[in-house]
């Protein structure tokens, strides 16, 4: 069975920085791109961004643009999130998922529902 194993998460001080990695167990077929989602107390979970297996530029919510750099090693099976400059407001369980290629517009990789298989999390906590 696939699994996606986040790692990387504790805690900061503002301004600090932090990587994630998440590993999938296998390169499984149909997964396409793989996407960061976090959740914090009390509110829904929101897109963070997400990149194609193939690489390219990878999509951000704008909440973390020009802070936030996601990245992928195809060898390693693993998608990672390097977050610079981390504000309280980003204190949230971080979960990876993966998605299947279609739709595959843009303005798709947002979309929680279109990603079909997720970690467990890991948490992240920003002090001020």
């Amino acid at each position: 069975q696939v699994q996606l194993v986040e790692s990387g998460g504790g805690s900061v001080r503002a301004g600090g920085s932090l990587r994630l990695s998440c590993t999938a167990s296998e390169r499984f077929f149909g997964s396409y791109a793989m996407g960061w989602f976090r959740q914090a107390p009390g509110k829904e979970r929101e897109f963070v961004a997400a990149i194609r297996w193939i690489g390219g530029d990878g999509f951000y919510a704008d909440s973390v643009k020009d802070r936030f750099i996601i990245s992928i090693d195809s060898a390693q099976n693993t998608v990672y999130l390097q977050m610079n400059s981390l504000k309280p407001g980003d204190t949230a369980v971080y979960s990876c998922a993966s998605r299947p290629q279609y739709p595959s517009y843009s303005i798709t990789y947002s979309r929680e529902d279109l990603y079909n298989y997720w970690g467990q999390g890991t948490q992240v906590t920003v002090s001020s």
